[in-house]
């Protein structure tokens, strides 16, 4: 039995300009120069995000490897799994706890971020609506399913 010594994990802080979020919006949307103009920029962590949501494993990686594990687990909130959620609602980031459950239709959480950060909120039903689009595209019967 191998014991591993605990890394600890540093977290990268997460403040940006409303015209940054509403960049990050458009290029969630699929705005390819909006995507493009953030991976050059200084928030490229947002840039690979719109990578990540998409679930390309390279860029999921980037985010933990960048001390941006809390934007990972802010995406794997938005899929549905109680883990992410745990930890960011455990290591204090309850805005990224509640953005994640809003972007995956949770009521309480839609409510919560709109009185608190309306464009994060805008943000989030972004991220819903591409999500519902994705998964609507998944289950035509007109597809092939490679």
């Amino acid at each position: 039995m191998s014991i591993k010594k605990s890394k600890k994990i540093i977290l990268k802080q997460l403040e940006y300009p409303s015209k940054v979020l509403i960049a990050w919006r458009e290029a969630i949307g699929g705005n390819v120069e909006f995507r493009d103009f953030l991976i050059r920029s200084p928030y490229k962590e947002l840039g690979i995000f719109c990578f990540a949501i998409l679930n390309d494993k390279k860029s999921r990686r980037w985010l933990l490897d960048n001390n941006y594990g809390h934007l990972l687990a802010t995406i794997e909130g938005i899929e549905g799994k109680d883990s992410a959620l745990v930890f960011l609602k455990k290591n204090g980031f309850d805005l990224l706890f509640h953005f994640a459950r809003s972007a995956d239709s949770w009521k309480d959480s839609q409510i919560w971020l709109q009185k608190r950060d309306k464009l994060l909120y805008a943000i989030s039903l972004k991220i819903e609506y591409v999500k519902d689009e994705i998964e609507l595209r998944n289950q035509d019967p007109h597809k092939l399913n490679p």
